[in-house]
């Protein structure tokens, strides 16, 4: 039952971050296709895991990461200015890879069934 209060949290901080990112933070270094995929506060609320997912190369995505994490005081400042919470989460930011494996799995199917349509033809 308490684990509600915590996933409404993590929507919440989720909402925040995202619009911060596209909004309010100025660092060049942070890339424009960045998006967060999930935030998981911890039973405490005193830790938000918050996982990232840059589209574009890794140096890009390295940059996003370092920016972001250079900003996780003004980003925490915010969220316990905007959620009225007894603990502010400090902010932890993990790249998501989940999406580039995604990809990766489906040229893979792809590749597959291109080559079965291929021996199939071959055998007529």
């Amino acid at each position: 039952m308490g684990y509600q209060r915590a996933n409404r949290i993590s929507e919440e901080i989720k909402k925040l971050v995202s619009t911060m990112i596209m909004n309010e933070l100025k660092d060049p270094r942070i890339s424009t296709l960045t998006s967060v995929v999930e935030v998981d506060v911890t039973r405490d609320l005193r830790y938000a895991n918050i996982f990232i997912s840059v589209y574009g190369s890794e140096k890009e995505r390295d940059n996003t990461l370092t920016a972001l994490k250079s900003a996780s005081g003004f980003i925490r400042k915010e969220i316990g200015r905007k959620l009225k919470l007894r603990y502010t989460p400090e902010p932890i930011f993990n790249m998501d890879t989940s999406i580039e494996k995604g990809i990766y799995m489906s040229s893979l199917i792809n590749k597959v069934s291109k080559k079965e349509t291929l021996d199939e033809k071959e055998d007529k």
